[in-house]
């Protein structure tokens, strides 16, 4: 059965879903049959990046708040990113457009290394505080995933796999997908959001039994 989820690697509660997702799956009887795609969803397709700028200062000035409403939502975002065991450092996260991060999330897909990537490009955001516009720190991270390096390196100084980003975000709009995380079950069972993981574990069941049936 296969599960896509429409992520952005800049966003904190596609990271914490795909934990709570994942402690879902761990409880799934069946899975090993579960098939897993990423796909890409830009949450700010014009986002500039400004490795010089703080990412409170950043997210104020975007959403026409004050530095103290930021550093309070984002304390509120760390506290739930370690219910599920994650160590957001998001006061070190550098302001990076993520078009080429989904590009290397494209061609891992093309090796299967997609989860793997994803992953990496989490850790990479949200804890070490890397740039994930910076050619250096995207080689460093599909080198670690498993990919070949100049087969990154290549991938950088090209627009290749730049159509299969705009795919994947037309699929999300025909589908009608405004935010992220987003799940489909076997393509017929969606489920919007970090949820739980006894909702995800749900849809799985109900989605396998549909399969079944």
């Amino acid at each position: 059965m296969k599960v896509d989820i429409w992520s952005d690697v800049r966003c904190p509660f596609c990271y914490i879903g795909k934990r709570k997702f994942e402690m879902a799956l761990e409880q799934f009887p069946h899975n090993d049959k579960i098939e897993i795609e990423w796909h890409s969803f830009e949450l700010d397709p014009h986002a500039e990046t400004k490795p010089e700028m703080h990412p409170y200062d950043y997210l104020a000035e975007k959403k026409g708040q004050t530095r103290e409403w930021a550093v309070q939502m984002n304390d509120h975002v760390k506290q739930i990113a370690a219910e599920v065991g994650l160590q957001f450092n998001t006061e070190k996260s550098v302001v990076a457009n993520s078009f080429n991060a989904h590009r290397l999330i494209q061609l891992a897909k093309s090796n299967g290394l997609d989860n793997e990537v994803e992953e990496l490009l989490f850790i990479a955001y949200f804890i070490d505080g890397k740039n994930i516009d910076d050619n250096s720190v995207l080689t460093e991270v599909g080198a670690t995933a498993g990919l070949e390096k100049l087969a990154v390196e290549a991938m950088l100084k090209s627009f290749d796999f730049s159509n299969e980003v705009r795919a994947d975000e037309q699929i999300a709009q025909q589908i009608g997908i405004n935010g992220v995380p987003f799940f489909v079950f076997n393509q017929k069972l969606a489920v919007s959001g970090a949820q739980a993981p006894e909702t995800f574990l749900g849809a799985l069941e109900e989605a396998w039994s549909q399969k079944a049936n």
